[in-house]
């Protein structure tokens, strides 16, 4: 590994750590010599995750927590501080999505969205910066956002609306920050196997038990993904890892999709020929062009 990449000595907080690309960010940034704290809601994703990492000879500290508990997300960087003295990196990567028209959810269901998604970044981001602030030797921000944020999301508006939020939140908190040296910046995936999208919502992360993807689910992701596969989540792993380094010491504020390009395709979709349809109307074969 490049040594601009290694992250020795650093201690990093990754919400929603315990599974997905939350887990697979913990476990990049263990790799290249992090210190971890893993905050999700599930306890025994929280061990497991902090056992891997131990096992790369980190220190982990599983810290189960309701990212909705203000005070809890609080408590969890302040915790970490105590154990540590310091907080180099945050990852705020915790929330979920339930799809529904608007006109349809209640406003219970979108205040908790926004609490989960949104308030808990705001939360998280506070209390981790005044600590680096405090340290003075700067540290690195991560949001992990969707492509949600950038696009219109039919029956998923109120979680659309807290992503593109906090992209906006990453630009103005890494023009406020720089100062201290703080840099923050998003990730944007789209498609990323989870453990989620799999059908696997509780306890350990268990691939044995992930639901196999259909042909036709794999034949939609081709023609919607321009490099034709769902992602993974070492690539968000990555991603972070990169934006958490050395690497990217002169890099903040900017949003990163790791989308496959379906965020530059923007509507174009593969058709079986191998061309590009924009919204099943135009199409523009394999040697075709506009002019």
């Amino acid at each position: 590994m490049n040594e601009r990449l290694r992250l020795d000595g650093k201690v990093a907080i990754i919400t929603g750590g315990g599974g997905g690309i939350g887990r697979a960010i913990a476990l990049s940034l263990a790799e290249a010599g992090a210190d971890v704290v893993v905050a999700d809601i599930v306890p025994a994703r929280c061990e497991e995750t902090s056992e891997c990492v131990s096992a790369m000879g980190r220190t982990a500290i599983p810290y189960p927590i309701d990212m909705m508990d203000a005070d809890a997300v609080e408590a969890l960087v302040a915790d970490t501080d105590t154990q540590f003295g310091r907080v180099d990196i945050l990852v705020n990567n915790a929330g979920g999505v339930t799809g529904r028209p608007f006109l349809e959810q209640s406003r219970r269901s979108w205040s908790r969205h926004i609490a989960l998604n949104l308030v808990s970044m705001l939360t998280s981001t506070q209390a981790a910066a005044r600590i680096m602030a405090r340290e003075g030797r700067g540290g690195s921000i991560i949001n992990v956002s969707s492509i949600e944020g950038t696009r219109a999301a039919p029956n998923f508006s109120v979680y659309a609306a807290c992503k593109a939020g906090m992209i906006s939140f990453t630009r103005t908190m890494a023009v406020e920050l720089a100062e201290h040296g703080i840099r923050v910046n998003c990730i944007s995936p789209d498609h990323t196997v989870t453990p989620g999208t799999r059908g696997d919502h509780g306890g350990p992360v268990n691939p044995d038990v992930w639901r196999e993807q259909s042909d036709a689910e794999k034949a939609a992701m081709r023609e919607l993904i321009p490099l034709g596969r769902e992602g993974v989540g070492s690539e968000c792993g990555d991603a972070a890892l990169f934006l958490s380094s050395e690497m990217a010491s002169y890099i903040t504020g900017i949003t990163l999709p790791i989308d496959g390009g379906t965020w530059a395709s923007s509507g174009w979709v593969r058709n079986r020929e191998g061309g590009w349809t924009l919204n099943q109307g135009l199409h523009i074969g394999p040697r075709s062009g506009l002019g």
